[in-house]
């Protein structure tokens, strides 16, 4: 708020604002300095005011990824796995360091030091929310950030689109350990992935109500892309489908694979370990199911409709088939 006082034969107008420097000037007349007060008062609640930078000594990097994660993270479709990485990253040093001193040189050396450890996808998908977290930092908290350091660090290239199938044996073998899995619903979700090409999060959020009649047809309402999509269910998913919903008793509006992405991913990764799969990752039945379509003479256009591909330049890498 504003606060005028009369000194000597000048009014002086002193402006607080949390956040925001205190700011001051003086006026022979007291008409002006009322004047300059409310002005004052409007762009400081606009927002409009610089603000003190010595806010960036008060706050660590930490301070800001909790606050991203706890806030903007939940609002995500993926926040599960986001919170899962952004968890993760807080144990990293940096982020003891106040954002007065973070720069673009401690996540170039965090760069280079996770990179001997993970893909260079893998990094780039850790590194895309915090570079998110600075844009809101900035643009919506009013947090005097003057760039973004993750925006300006080089990135590694991303790896080459995998090409992963099954080599002969290998989907009977994945389905026999998988019976042998304590968490029954991983193996109808393989069988349900390589039948219709759906990723592993549209699977875990499929709910009773998006069925049609007789299991025949599915409504996917939660893709990556952001648009709902039908598709029609072969024989191997009905039966699929209907062992959950037949074992399993569900809330109408509850998922039917009632399990966090992290529980389905470690018994997925316990599963091919025990049956002694090479470099097989769960996102790879979606290349093998896709594979299989353009098998059985599918168009592209018609390709596309199950997979939920928009862009047919990416859906092209899809339609070789297999030499094995």
């Amino acid at each position: 708020m504003a606060t005028i006082r009369k000194r000597a034969n000048r009014w002086q107008v002193q402006v607080r604002r949390k956040n925001a420097p205190n700011i001051s000037r003086s006026f022979v007349k007291k008409a002006d300095a009322d004047t300059w007060a409310r002005s004052m008062e409007v762009e400081a609640d606009r927002r409009t005011l610089k603000h003190d930078p010595r806010l960036l000594d008060e706050l660590t990097l930490g301070d800001l990824v909790t606050r991203y994660r706890d806030t903007v993270c939940q609002a995500k479709k993926g926040a599960e796995v986001e919170t899962f990485l952004l968890n993760a990253f807080l144990g990293q040093s940096l982020n003891h360091k106040s954002l007065s001193s973070i720069s673009v040189s401690d996540f170039a050396a965090y760069r280079d030091e996770r990179l001997k450890t993970i893909s260079a996808s893998g990094f780039n998908r850790e590194l895309a929310p915090l570079q998110h977290m600075f844009s809101i930092a900035r643009s919506e908290w009013g947090i005097p950030i003057l760039e973004n350091p993750v925006a300006l660090l080089r990135k590694p290239q991303n790896n080459p689109p995998r090409e992963r199938r099954f080599r002969s044996g290998e989907y009977a073998a994945l389905l026999e350990a998988a019976d042998q899995t304590k968490n029954k619903y991983l193996k109808p979700s393989i069988i349900i992935a390589v039948e219709t090409s759906m990723r592993r999060g549209e699977i875990l959020n499929v709910r009773q109500r998006d069925f049609g009649e007789a299991l025949r047809t599915l409504r996917i309402p939660v893709t990556k892309t952001g648009r709902a999509r039908s598709i029609s269910l072969s024989e191997g998913a009905v039966g699929a489908f209907g062992s959950l919903l037949e074992a399993f008793s569900v809330e109408h509006g509850a998922p039917i694979i009632p399990i966090t992405p992290n529980a389905f991913r470690l018994s997925w990764e316990r599963t091919v370990r025990r049956a002694k799969l090479d470099d097989l990752h769960f996102h790879d039945l979606r290349h093998e199911a896709i594979s299989r379509l353009f098998e059985k003479g599918l168009s592209m256009p018609a390709v596309a409709a199950i997979s939920g591909h928009r862009d047919y330049r990416m859906l092209a890498r899809y339609s070789h088939v297999s030499s094995g």
